[in-house]
């Protein structure tokens, strides 16, 4: 007969593997699994993100985003440092270009107050300190942010799994999902597992995870793909820098951000993908466009902000466009100075009524619990994400 696990993770990203890491930890011998259809660990939003640690600075307090990120920010410094993988407390310079941003950017530092984060304003003098060649009328000075290599988190924290026994399953998707008394009959592409409880960490395919396991999920998956560009021109910044961001949109806006490796990366934007893993220009799928077209939450969605994407569209097929947004932080930075990086695509939920779901979205029942939205700073605040689910667990 077959051998029935404690607790099944589908999905081998940071999420999925931080939950893995608490719940060995806290229940050394119960039988955990993780399974991941990919042939690695972290291959998707884990592994195809800026590396920020962020502070917590632009979490509504009170929310779940604000409860994780200023202490799991934390805990991810001091993993990093523990394991020795590579981090660097950089700090970072939100900035206002116009004078419209400066109450946006007044309630940020209200935020950041509230939600613990230490927060300094700089006016334009102060700012040419930190950032000699950035250019904006006021900004505000994090200095708890931070850069690390997350996919390098994911694989330290397997190689932590493996140690204390947990049975890990590449190349493995699941495709089906039965009960037979009191445990899960998970049918995957290299066999059928039995669980008793299981948890859905499958980031931009979670909906579908939460409907083969019979749920009605509350949110949809919008797959959005962050473009980067990468400038060999290091010099430009010493850290990262950031705009003030629109309240509308879940999404920070064209940054620059210096990577764990020394690199300079300018970017996202947020174009709508065409693919639950639509990395590149062109790629689509005949399924996902079908459930754009079906799915009454996204129809509303593209009504509303019609605009804002088209405009998203444009800096993605207009490298000028794109540049324009960049300089409006960074006036000396030049087409010429940019070459395409790797994209990322970033699982946003959206509401029946089309609204963009803003904060952490886990849902549970009898066996599962379905983590529906983790966008960042999930990353950040993994480690502690995993530590509440073990605990819903």
């Amino acid at each position: 007969m077959a051998v029935t696990n404690d607790v099944t993770i589908i999905g081998g990203g940071i999420v999925g593997l931080a939950t893995a890491h608490a719940l060995a930890r806290e229940r050394p011998g119960e039988r955990i699994a993780v399974l991941d259809k990919e042939p690695g660990w972290g291959t998707h939003q884990t592994g195809h993100n800026s590396g920020v640690i962020h502070s917590g600075l632009y979490y509504p307090p009170g929310s779940a985003k604000a409860r994780f990120a200023r202490a799991g920010g934390e805990a991810m410094y001091e993993f990093c440092a523990e394991h020795g993988i590579p981090v660097r407390r950089t700090g970072k310079v939100v900035v206002a270009t116009e004078a419209a941003e400066l109450p946006r950017l007044a309630e940020l530092a209200r935020r950041g107050a509230a939600n613990g984060v230490r927060v300094r304003e700089l006016g334009p003098g102060e700012l040419r300190e930190l950032e000699p060649r950035v250019r904006g009328i006021r900004a505000l000075a994090v200095p708890e942010a931070g850069i690390t290599d997350f996919g390098a988190v994911a694989r330290k924290l397997a190689d932590l799994l493996a140690e204390r026994g947990v049975e890990l399953r590449t190349g493995t998707e699941l495709v089906g999902v039965a009960t037979d008394g009191p445990d899960l009959v998970l049918s995957t592409t290299t066999g059928e597992v039995r669980t008793r409880r299981a948890v859905n960490c499958a980031g931009l395919h979670s909906d579908t995870v939460a409907e083969l396991a019979g749920a009605r999920p509350p949110a949809r998956i919008l797959p959005f793909r962050g473009e980067y560009y990468e400038t060999a021109r290091q010099d430009l910044v010493n850290a990262l820098v950031y705009p003030v961001p629109d309240p509308a949109f879940p999404f920070l806006g064209v940054h620059l951000t210096r990577m764990i490796d020394g690199s300079l990366h300018v970017g996202p934007n947020a174009v709508p993908a065409l693919d639950r893993e639509g990395y590149r220009w062109g790629a689509w799928s005949r399924e996902h466009l079908g459930r754009l077209v079906s799915d009454p939450g996204l129809r509303v969605l593209a009504r509303k902000y019609w605009r804002t994407g088209a405009g998203e569209i444009a800096r993605s097929a207009v490298k000028p466009l794109f540049v324009r947004a960049a300089r409006r932080l960074l006036p000396e930075l030049r087409g010429r100075d940019l070459v395409r990086a790797e994209a990322g695509v970033r699982a946003q939920a959206v509401r029946p009524d089309g609204t963009l779901v803003d904060d952490f979205l886990v849902v549970e029942d009898e066996h599962w619990v379905h983590v529906l939205n983790a966008p960042s700073p999930a990353a950040t605040a993994s480690l502690l994400i995993g530590r509440d689910i073990a605990g819903r667990l």
